[in-house]
Parts: C-alpha cells; structure tokens; sequence
C-alpha cells in the first residue's frame, strides 16, 4: 500500500538521497497544524497578500488567521508538508462553500446576543489610532467579551498607570505596545512592569514604527511602505511619498477605510491583539 503521507523527512536514507517533503493539496476542512506557531485549524479560506497567498486556518474557537505558504511551513498528523492551493481556489478571504456570517476579526458571529456589562479588566493601548483599528475589526467581539478599550497616549508612565489601577485576578491588564523591539526604550519599560505585575499584566508589542504598517500594503493598493529616513517625522513622510496632503489625520482616516476585516492586518499584529484578549478573558 502507497505511503500517503510520505516517508519521515528527518531519516537518514541508507542511500543517500535526501528525503523529499510532501506536498497538500490544501482543499476545505483539511486540518493543519503552523509548524512556526503551533496554531491548529481547518482550512476556510485564502487570502492575497503582498508577498503571495496565505491559507486561512479556523481553529476550534471560531477564530481565524491567515499564514503565508511555504515549503514544510505546516504539519499534517504531526509530519511536516508543503501546502499547495487547490487548482480553483475561492474568493479572497471568503468562507469555503458559506458557513456562519463572521465579525470582521473571523470569530462567529452571534445574533440577537446584547453587550456584556463591562468586565474589570482593561486593554489599553497607545494611541487613538490603535484603539480605532482595534475597535473596526476586533469591536463585535469585545462587546460581546465586555472589554474597554482604552488609549494611554504613550508609555512613558506604564508604571504609574499600572499601580493606579491595582491590578488583580479580576481586574487584569493587556498592554499593547507600538514598535516593540528588543533594546528598545519600550521594550525596557514593558519588562520593568511584566517583572512586578506578572500574573496580572501583560505587555506585548509589535515590531512596526507606528499601528499605519500593521495595515497591509495590499489593502491600499500599494506594493510596501515607504522607507522613511531617520530623523523625518514618519506619517508626514508617507503622506508626500504616496502623495497624499501631509494631514495626517486625513490619511488614517482613508487607511483605516480600506480595512475591512483582520485579512487586511498583517500577523504580527492579529496575533498580539488575540493573546490579549484571551488574557484579559480568561476565567
């Protein structure tokens, strides 16, 4: 009998040759496992990025993500595989053969269901702005969850803010931090609070200069982000190479129009924004 899932990649062949990774078919429902991340799921949908095609993985809670192909990139009943799309694949980021309507982050949606009376604990993050994409596309699932969202205006008094609100099993924190990178001012001020607050507190970031990046070029119909040089205010740069007038507040105005769901976010960014949630709901 044919080997369906082919012979372990990680053996030696007593001949020699290298052993070859199998290639998928990625067609609905398959379940896979990320190898990079571990995130498990059913195959849903595709998305087009920048960079090539991502599979659409739904895992066992309704919640969906995108993940870029790549050779061995998933594993399939714990053997690594390539992933391939299917010869006809579907609509960008739609669902596979209908299924239930989705909120804008890709949980289910939940009819007739009325917002949950604010919970004690709290997502804050650094400005409007990330509060205002947080809110299009992660806002049904708050509501549902009873999460505020709230913006600091900055991290410089993380610390103080922290011990303001007294954190505790009830009353938890989820910080989410533009440009988190290591060596960083932030980074430095994230680890200080972490330290003290562990249990409570919970501080990620993502690597992009401002929450502008985290919105794939794609969704705007442009190719990459303008490299800005040092030293030039960043958003004015954007906006004179795309262009545009330098009003800033303008130009996200007509970014954050182009989003429409979480398929136009770059990863880095949906799955900080996930980690917190759940740790702000957690039992």
């Amino acid at each position: 009998m044919a080997d369906l899932y082919g012979s372990d990649v990680l053996a030696d062949d007593p001949r020699g040759r290298k052993r070859t990774i199998p290639t998928m078919v990625a067609d609905p429902d398959l379940v896979v496992e990320c190898a990079a991340s571990g995130w498990c799921g059913a195959v849903v949908g595709w998305d087009r990025g920048a960079t090539g095609w991502a599979v659409i993985l739904e895992d066992r809670h309704g919640r969906r993500r995108p993940f870029e192909l790549g050779p061995a990139a998933f594993l399939f009943e714990g053997r690594a595989v390539t992933l391939v799309r299917p010869v006809a694949p579907p609509s960008r980021s739609g669902p596979l053969g209908g299924g239930p309507v989705r909120t804008a982050s890709g949980s289910v949606a939940v009819s007739q269901h009325r917002a949950r009376v604010a919970r004690g604990s709290r997502i804050w993050v650094e400005g409007s702005q990330d509060a205002a994409l947080i809110e299009k596309v992660w806002g049904d699932d708050l509501r549902i969850e009873g999460v505020v969202v709230e913006h600091l205006g900055g991290i410089d008094d993380l610390m103080e803010r922290v011990r303001e609100f007294e954190p505790d099993g009830d009353h938890r924190v989820g910080v989410l931090v533009d440009h988190l990178v290591p060596g960083s001012k932030e980074t430095r001020i994230a680890d200080s609070v972490t330290s003290e607050f562990a249990r409570d507190v919970l501080v990620l970031g993502h690597p992009y200069v401002d929450v502008w990046q985290a919105i794939r070029p794609s969704a705007l119909g442009i190719d990459a982000w303008p490299v800005i040089p040092k030293g030039q205010p960043w958003k004015e740069g954007v906006c004179g190479a795309l262009g545009w007038n330098i009003d800033t507040g303008a130009a996200w105005g007509r970014i954050l129009g182009h989003v429409r769901s979480y398929a136009d976010l770059e990863p880095a960014l949906l799955g900080r924004v996930e980690e917190l949630i759940d740790f702000v709901t957690a039992p």
